[in-house]
């Protein structure tokens, strides 16, 4: 059925126009196609073949008059899609112009194509990606400065840990993601050409007695696609490959992390934050009153997929034999394509759920009152030892031995019943009452949360707002 194929239906979280059109098998078809149009460019340009060659091959090289389901089965024979579509690129440019077969893929090999296709897609993804990034941190940002003294609970291991504020936790959010999209943004992207056997030996032959050289036409071939130069071929160093799994996989961590922390903050025993509204958005087969939090079901679901693919990639790495691999690279196409589905695909829905994350104040401070004044237990210890009058290992003891005894008691009977035991151990001639008022305040004991939210965003100027003063990052 030429009609059926790929359209993500088991994976929803990359099931997006927008991804498609930049990692579908066209979008890959095009890809190669462009690689070989800019060739062909380099050569015209330098000389090496008939003149009007880019031109034809250019016009020949149209993605949409290709029959993609026909080159995917074709592909089997050789291995790899370049074959197949070369001899269908080859016979259009034969029908306009046949003296301008000589610019079709010559000095070329396979590897050649299909490694700088695969870099220009993923250059496209990547500049698609970071749009979204920098649309979510510069939400998550609004909502760290926004909320930068707004309490909440801090949770460690599961358990309330100390007080905490909404606006550090995005900070946080924040950091991660800005930290992981500067480090894609960093990437050098390369362009492939090392010839059969990665020698160059048959660019030698094309530019005999020419003025150009094949590193020249290499570097040419890069500022076409908008690659990096490289000095030399790396049809076995796949490093290149494995930098940009890591940091794509790096970035569905940052995005999981979030989703994570979501899918506990908006269950309804919690409600501290809430999802983006959408009609249709969120709803059960079986129960109508549910509103799953389907945006963080999504993007962790990519973040879970992710490093696996990553994993792929350097295990193909580590298996690339002789000067040319069987079946290592082969490996690596897909795992590839799937790490830029599942990260662009995410990013879409994170950028959403960040815009119009709802957030409850009221939740927070609601939540952060169960463990009442036992939550500062920590600042208690550090202020109270020295007045007890004994060696700080005992005096400890004795402050231990307060929480201990408050812990017996019912939730509801606790807070007040650890002031009174504090009260006790205390007299009011060495703490005032208004001094344990104020000891026992959460807001009193939050450290240097607003500053540590003011250093992370000052340290990502360029991810924090959307045209930062001074930044020039793309």
């Amino acid at each position: 059925m030429s009609g059926d194929g790929d359209f993500g239906l088991l994976s929803p979280v990359s099931a997006s126009p927008a991804v498609a059109a930049l990692t579908s098998d066209r979008a890959v078809v095009a890809a190669i196609l462009d690689v070989e149009a800019a060739w062909a460019s380099v050569l015209d340009e330098a000389g090496l073949v008939p003149a009007g060659s880019a031109a034809v091959v250019a016009q020949a090289a149209d993605d949409d008059a290709f029959d993609v389901a026909s080159i995917a089965e074709r592909a089997q024979g050789g291995a790899n899609p370049v074959i197949p579509l070369l001899a269908d690129l080859r016979l259009r440019v034969k029908e306009l112009d046949a003296s301008a077969m000589a610019a079709v893929h010559t000095s070329l090999t396979s590897q050649d194509v299909l490694d700088s296709a695969l870099m220009l897609l993923a250059r496209r993804v990547v500049s698609a990606l970071l749009v979204e990034v920098r649309s979510t941190t510069t939400s998550l940002a609004a909502l760290a400065e926004e909320h930068a003294q707004t309490l909440c609970v801090g949770r460690s291991l599961t358990q309330h840990a100390l007080p905490y504020t909404f606006g550090l936790k995005a900070a946080q959010w924040f950091h991660g993601v800005a930290a992981a999209g500067r480090r894609l943004e960093s990437l050098q992207l390369p362009v492939q050409f090392g010839g059969a056997g990665g020698t160059l030996a048959s660019g030698t032959v094309l530019t005999e007695g020419s003025s150009s050289n094949p590193f020249a036409l290499a570097d040419d071939l890069a500022a076409k696609l908008g690659l990096a130069d490289v000095p030399a071929p790396w049809h076995t160093d796949r490093l290149a490959v494995t930098s940009l799994g890591d940091a794509l996989a790096s970035l569905t961590d940052s995005f999981g992390k979030i989703a994570v922390d979501l899918l506990f903050l908006s269950r309804p025993e919690v409600a501290e934050l809430g999802e983006p509204l959408a009609a249709g958005r969120g709803v059960s087969s079986a129960m109508p009153q549910k509103q799953n939090p389907v945006l963080s079901v999504l993007i962790r679901s990519a973040a879970l997929q992710a490093p696996g693919l990553a994993a792929q990639l350097h295990l193909a790495a580590a298996n690339f034999n002789d000067e040319r691999p069987d079946g290592a690279w082969h490996s690596e196409w897909q795992a590839m394509r799937g790490l830029l589905r599942l990260a662009l695909g995410a990013a879409i829905q994170l950028r959403e759920l960040a815009e119009g994350l709802r957030v409850f104040p009221e939740a927070m401070r609601r939540n952060l009152d169960i463990s009442g004044p036992l939550l500062l237990s920590e600042a208690v210890a550090s202020s109270l030892a020295p007045l007890l009058g004994a060696d700080r290992g005992e005096a400890k003891a004795r402050l231990q031995a307060v929480v201990d005894e408050t812990l017996q008691a019912t939730a509801a009977e606790q807070p007040r019943i650890y002031t009174k035991l504090l009260r006790e151990a205390v007299p009011p001639s060495k703490l005032s009452d208004e001094e344990l008022t104020a000891l026992l305040e959460p807001a009193n004991y939050l450290g240097e949360a607003v500053e540590i939210s003011r250093r992370i965003l000052a340290a990502y100027p360029e991810f924090s707002h959307p045209n930062p003063k001074g930044a020039d990052r793309g």
